[in-house]
Order: structure tokens, then C-alpha cells, then sequence
């Protein structure tokens, strides 16, 4: 299984304008914080990114 972080989330995706990545969730104040921090947190709007291994999972 993957680690649940930021960058293998699904919802976490790159905004070519602002040359950045966010999180495209609506996230409440308690969860931005987490995010902005950069601190470890269960977050329950996480699902995975990676298509190779949900495409593997569909076979």
C-alpha cells in the first residue's frame, strides 16, 4: 500500500499557472493547517493517485 501522503494523493495536482501543486479539496481550518505545515495527518480525503496500481487492481 502506498503512503498516505500529499504527493501520491489524487486530489493533490499541479496548476500550471502558478507553477505549484495544492490540494484541489475543499479542506476545513483544522486541515489546511495540517497541510500548510507540512505536519503528518490522517487525512480522510485522500485516495490514490498512482493509475498503475489502480489499473493493475481492475485486471
Amino acid at each position: 500500500m502506498s503512503h498516505m501522503t500529499c504527493e501520491t494523493c489524487g486530489n493533490y495536482v499541479y496548476d500550471e499557472l502558478s507553477d505549484c501543486y495544492f490540494c484541489a479539496v475543499n479542506l476545513d481550518e483544522d486541515e489546511m493547517h495540517h497541510f500548510l505545515s507540512g505536519a503528518s495527518f490522517a487525512c480522510s480525503y485522500w485516495r490514490n493517485g498512482d493509475d498503475y496500481e489502480i489499473v493493475s487492481k481492475q485486471r
